[in-house]
């Protein structure tokens, strides 16, 4: 192929405003699609922010609690089906959380039940070992 067919800066500088927007636009769109395509849910839902992060992992693994976190769910006359599903619009509190280099205790405000409450979860770091969370205490 020979230079002169090539594409040239000054081409480009003589293309109009429309052409470059179309292109611009064209680009954009495929771009779009094929982040779609890669990235799914995660790319529309926002659970990329730690926050949500956190409260997809706490929603999707959050199966048992310590005796004595089920006799206050017992107490409120609630169940931890109720804590999940109050998780999605509940508060995480990273400055009340703890990090210990096995597990991570997550302070989570939420509304269960109709009653503002704190809930401290535990999960562990290393998810392959166990990805359970467990309820430890209500508050």
């Amino acid at each position: 192929m020979s230079s002169s067919s090539l594409p040239t800066f000054t081409a480009f500088l003589a293309m109009d405003l429309r052409r470059r927007l179309t292109l611009y636009l064209f680009g954009l769109i495929i771009g779009g699609i094929a982040a779609y395509m890669m990235y799914g849910q995660r790319l529309t839902n926002g659970a990329w922010l730690p926050e949500q992060k956190v409260k997809l992992r706490l929603i999707n693994t959050l199966v048992k609690a310590t005796p004595a976190a089920q006799a206050e769910l017992d107490a409120r006359a609630t169940d931890l089906q109720a804590v999940r599903e109050a998780l999605p619009k509940a508060e995480v509190r990273f400055g009340d959380s703890q990090r210990t280099d096995d597990s991570l205790i997550y302070a989570v405000d939420a509304i269960v039940g109709g009653q503002p409450t704190r809930l401290i979860i535990g999960a562990l770091r290393d998810s392959d070992r166990d990805s359970t969370a467990t309820l430890l205490r209500i508050r």
